[in-house]
């Protein structure tokens, strides 16, 4: 899942209303419809009827104190929508990672968590593929923290430019990223973090008129029937680190 604006709020149900033709009144009341009575009579348009206020009732100061609760009530429902739609960009908002265009830990962990039971219940196959920025501490302390954060951000990027929009990104505190594939075995998540680590690589940050190349490690784990998502990270890291130490002992 790619940082988009996705998340947007939408209503939490549809309205929609019944209305019927009245029969000739001598006076004409404004309001919603009322339902079609028994035997195919349909009941009349009168907003006061529907409210079960007697006619004779009807007043010219009830009929205005009745237009002034239908418009209140519209205004409240017009508030609401605008209340759904705040709350909806305040969900995104936090589950974005505040320096980069993915989610952050918080939000990558329950998609984590989503993912694997629809995984287990329905048999299909995933992979939590874990990487880590090599040599990060060398560029904030030779180049500043400004720098550093100019990788990390070209690392996501090159992450999101190379996978699915169904796939999740996120970055997992640090120079470490996670990825959740969907609808890969562990032979071809595998394929993939060789692939997503290569393009990584092979694409250096240029940086101020600097060419900064960059290092990654990578770890893979496929999904298994009644894991727990912390194991399934765990065992992600843990494979990761052990390609960090194959790899600086092959330097």
């Amino acid at each position: 899942m790619k940082v988009s604006s996705s998340t947007s709020s939408r209503p939490l149900a549809g309205t929609g209303g019944v209305s019927g033709v009245g029969a000739a009144r001598p006076a004409a009341a404004t309001g919603p419809a009322a339902p079609a009575a028994a035997g195919g009579v349909k009941a009349p348009a009168d907003v006061a009827s529907v409210m079960g206020i007697p006619e004779g009732e009807l007043t010219p100061k009830v009929r205005a104190a009745l237009g002034q609760l239908m418009n209140e009530v519209h205004r409240l429902r017009e508030e609401l929508e605008q209340a759904k739609k705040r709350v909806g960009f305040l969900e995104e908002l936090s589950d974005q990672d505040p320096l980069l265009p993915v989610v952050n830990r918080r939000a990558f962990v329950r998609e984590l968590s989503r993912f694997m039971a629809y995984s287990e219940r329905y048999g299909v196959p995933g992979a939590v593929l874990y990487f880590d920025v090599n040599g990060m501490k060398r560029v904030n302390d030779s180049l500043g923290h400004s720098v550093g954060d100019a990788v990390l951000k070209h690392v996501a990027e090159v992450l999101l430019r190379n996978l699915r929009s169904s796939d999740v990104v996120g970055r997992l505190g640090g120079d470490e990223f996670g990825v959740i594939l969907m609808q890969a075995s562990l032979e071809q998540g595998e394929t993939k973090g060789a692939e997503l680590a290569q393009a990584i690589v092979e694409a250096p940050l240029e940086h101020q008129g600097r060419t900064i190349a960059i290092g990654i490690s990578v770890g893979v784990h496929a999904f298994a029937s009644g894991e727990q998502v912390d194991d399934a990270l765990h065992a992600a890291d843990k494979k990761m680190y052990a390609h960090k130490q194959a790899t600086a002992g092959a330097r």
